[in-house]
Order: C-alpha cells, then structure tokens, then sequence
C-alpha cells in the first residue's frame, strides 16, 4: 500500500467534514495542520460569536471534539482502517475568552498509543482511546481545554 499524502488526506477530510456535518460548515471549520499525530482545525471568531463578543462556549467545545475525532479518523484513513469513530465521553474547562479566531489542537492523551489502540481493534473489532485537545491564547495559555475518550468499531 502506498503512502497516504498528508496535503491530500486533509483537503478531502476538510471536505467531508464541511459537506457532512451542517455545523462544521456553519462555524467555517478548516484544517490548520495534520502530521499524523497532532490535528489542528481553526475557525474565525465571527460565526463563533456570543452575546458578550467572545468565543461561544459551544463552538470552542465542538471545535475541540472534532479536532480529536478528526485526528483518530485520518490516522485510521492513512492506515486503511474502515471504521466508525464515535465520541464516549468528554470534560470540557473553560479558562479564559477567546477574542480572536482560534485554533483547537488534538494529540493522544498521556500514556496513550497508537499501537495498543490498533491492536485492540484488530484483537476486538473495537478499540477506545484518550485524547487531548486544547485552545490556547496568543500568549500560549489554554483557554479550553477537552479530555474525551473515543471509539472505533470496525465496519464489517
């Protein structure tokens, strides 16, 4: 199997996410940055605004889940992988107001693997796994940040 273009797998994600979820397009989602293990998707603060003229709460926190969702479905993508990602459970912090367009970055939780994830869900046909998001400030503060833990069932 040939390598995966990272430039290609993310314009086609952004694509599908866009196309796919109503709430994505609304918000104007776009990728800002993929490596393979961290996943950066950035949205402009206009279409993300609430009363106070700060980041909406509930754009920052569905900003930050489809960040670590993203990031499980594209490695599953460059791994030929068939699956269904769905969220488990989540925490949100709200730290600080964000009055600029912001950026929520998703990378694996602490003692978290893509090995071991593979693994379960060859062993399984299912597999969960921790992932860290986080919104900063200009200054590098977090100004939210999400633990959620997801899972991936193979389609059969």
């Amino acid at each position: 199997m040939s390598p995966i273009d990272p430039f290609a797998a993310t314009a086609d994600f952004e694509h599908a996410l866009r196309s796919d979820i109503p709430l994505a397009r609304a918000m104007q989602l776009r990728v800002h940055d993929y490596d393979g293990d961290r996943l950066g998707l950035t949205a402009p603060l206009a279409p993300n605004i609430n009363d106070k003229g700060c980041a909406f709460g509930g754009s920052l926190v569905s900003l930050l889940t489809l960040a670590g969702w993203g990031l499980i479905v594209l490695k599953l993508r460059a791994l030929g992988r068939d699956c269904d990602v769905y969220v488990q459970d989540s925490q949100v912090r709200y730290l600080a107001p964000v009055w600029t367009d912001f950026v929520a970055h998703a990378h694996l939780a602490e003692g978290e693997t893509w090995e071991s994830f593979i693994a379960m869900l060859d062993t399984r046909g299912r597999a969960r796994l921790q992932v860290a998001c986080r919104v900063t400030l200009e200054a590098g503060d977090d100004a939210c940040t999400l633990q959620a833990r997801f899972v991936a069932i193979a389609r059969t």
